[in-house]
């Protein structure tokens, strides 16, 4: 009796389904994998922005983006920026972490899933590529001179008439962002040789004119989220799923436009 076997045909025929089929899944697969990622973002900005709200509540104001006070001493061991290109001090998460329900040690509440960095001093900097305070709330003590709207003392919410407008946190190419960097005709003009400068919203369709770090280009260009969208966590704590695009601030004849979500309080 003769075995019975696949002809060539039916192997190419089974081989070809199988192709499809494939073909068919990866595309699946990698959607479900960045809708996955896009949740898990959101929730770190929800923890982020409830640690945010809840050091305002117990010490009237919202945390520093940026400070560097003497008296303070070294920041917790989460902060890990790069010397060369980072300013040295407290961050605006150095003052959270007993508010967040992460350890102190442990970054992973800090770090988007979903970031496209490819240069590796950027990637594995906590700084970069993750998430970012509005600085227009919370302000840095100290800065360059050109950047004295985000110098100060940090706003609390009795500052702001809107809260549940307001930006707070933001998937972010940097630690803090202003509504400098998400206008095509910024105030004054951001050099790409200072990186607090190439902070950007990922996704935004300006991102194309603007000059990054090498590395950023991915990440700020093709942005992260499913359709370029963004997770926004606002001063009163509920977050939200926008497109970067809504976020651009325009200039107008008038002075510059923006509606929602507000960068600026008022």
């Amino acid at each position: 009796m003769r075995k019975s076997s696949f002809t060539l045909t039916e192997l190419l025929v089974v081989i070809s389904a199988i192709a499809l089929l494939m073909a068919m899944l990866v595309p699946a697969l990698r959607s479900s994998r960045q809708q996955a990622e896009a949740v898990l973002c959101g929730s770190n900005v929800k923890q982020l922005v409830a640690g945010l709200i809840t050091y305002e509540t117990e010490n009237r104001t919202f945390p520093y983006a940026f400070d560097r006070p003497p008296q303070k001493g070294t920041p917790p061991s989460i902060y890990s920026g790069g010397s060369s290109f980072d300013r040295r001090g407290w961050w605006w998460f150095n003052y959270i972490t007993q508010y967040t329900r992460k350890d102190e040690h442990k970054t992973t509440i800090l770090q988007c899933p979903s970031k496209q960095l490819r240069n590796p001093q950027l990637k594995y900097n906590i700084l970069c590529g993750n998430y970012g305070v509005n600085q227009s709330i919370c302000k840095s003590s100290r800065g360059r001179l050109s950047h004295t709207e985000f110098i100060g003392i940090p706003l609390s919410s009795n500052d702001m008439s809107y809260p549940s407008q307001t930006l707070l946190l933001v998937d972010s190419g940097y630690s803090m962002i202003t509504w400098w960097h998400v206008t095509d005709a910024p105030p004054v003009t951001l050099s790409d040789s200072i990186i607090e400068d190439t902070a950007y919203i990922p996704g935004l369709r300006i991102n194309k004119e603007r000059d990054f770090w090498p590395g950023q280009e991915q990440d700020a260009i093709s942005g992260r989220h499913p359709n370029r969208t963004i997770n926004v966590g606002f001063a009163d704590g509920h977050i939200r799923r926008k497109k970067a695009d809504d976020l651009l601030v325009e200039k107008t004849a008038d002075g510059y436009k923006n509606n929602s979500p507000l960068w600026v309080p008022r």
